[in-house]
């Protein structure tokens, strides 16, 4: 049908003009930005519909299995990250919002298991607090992209126990803040921690992200690791990982969180006089990994690349 003057009439909504009727209502947006975001999402979701001719039936499941996914949260486990890492959305929003100049080190996933706050430690302290597991001599240093070290950066890390789970996951089992802890470089920038040799766990399987990731034949798995955030005052923050070079899983890692630049070695040792030197028992392996932070506003081009450090 069309109007008095020959155009067509568009007041009602129909498959052809879905999108158009529906971003035509946004008109006291909150904000620009806002109005922008919107305006893509409706004509993406419009268009993946159409171009999939989505049935009912898909719909509904498509309702019931975000809404399974919102019931799932808790105060210790976050569905909706652990959806957006292993669809690759996670990653994606990092990478765009990280783009690092001069060789600082590269950001990866959070994760759904960090726990803000957890306990301040004296340099060198033990994290492991269940003792299972390989023991682990973690050092380095945090420096600038010029190799400047930096004191009194804050070192947030944490890991799964030898069986694959975090404590949160674990809270009638391991102690609280297991394998969790934040140190402050000293002076020379340098950092270091007892843990346990981290190991390749899977994801969670028992809620609707599980039921995608076996839906779409993929196995639930990352690959070693230990997380760390680390903060110095006048740098940007990294949110990042370290990966244990030869894991199984490091092409295939369930959240695309691996990046070259943050596999390492960790190095198995049967020593007993340098275990005894280092606080842990043998045998044990030891791991070392720089940080390399930014400055705020700092747009150096600058190739400074990490080196291995003593404590």
């Amino acid at each position: 049908m069309a109007t008095d003057n020959g155009t067509p009439n568009i007041r009602y909504f129909t498959e052809a003009n879905s999108e158009e009727q529906v971003i035509a209502r946004i008109t006291h947006p909150k904000g620009e930005r806002f109005r922008e975001i919107m305006i893509s999402l409706i004509g993406h979701l419009h268009a993946l519909i159409k171009d999939t001719e989505l049935t009912q039936e898909e719909w509904d499941n498509a309702i019931d299995f975000l809404t399974r996914t919102g019931q799932k949260c808790d105060a210790s486990r976050q569905e909706y990250i652990l959806l957006s890492d292993t669809l690759g959305v996670s990653m994606l929003v990092d990478a765009i919002n990280h783009r690092k100049h001069g060789g600082a080190t590269e950001n990866t996933v959070l994760g759904p298991f960090y726990v803000a706050d957890a306990p301040i430690r004296e340099m060198g302290a033990n994290i492991n607090l269940d003792g299972k597991g390989l023991p682990l001599f973690m050092s380095g240093k945090v420096i600038d992209i010029h190799g400047n070290p930096i004191a009194g950066a804050l070192i947030d890390t944490w890991m799964t126990n030898e069986d694959g789970f975090y404590d949160v996951q674990q809270p009638a089992i391991q102690p609280k803040f297991n394998l969790r802890g934040r140190f402050y470089t000293k002076e020379n920038g340098a950092y270091w921690f007892r843990g346990a040799r981290p190991r390749y766990y899977p994801l969670p399987t028992d809620g609707p992200v599980g039921e995608m990731l076996l839906a779409m034949g993929r196995h639930p798995y990352r690959p070693a690791h230990i997380h760390f955030i680390v903060n110095a005052p006048g740098y940007i923050p990294v949110t990042t990982h370290v990966f244990m070079r030869g894991d199984i899983y490091l092409e295939s890692d369930a959240v695309f969180g691996v990046k070259e630049s943050l596999i390492i070695d960790f190095i198995e040792k049967d020593d007993p006089g340098e275990a005894a030197r280092l606080g842990v028992a043998n045998p044990f392996c030891t791991a070392n990994f720089d940080f390399v932070l930014q400055k705020e506003g700092d747009g150096s081009s600058g190739l400074f690349l990490p080196t291995d450090s003593s404590t």
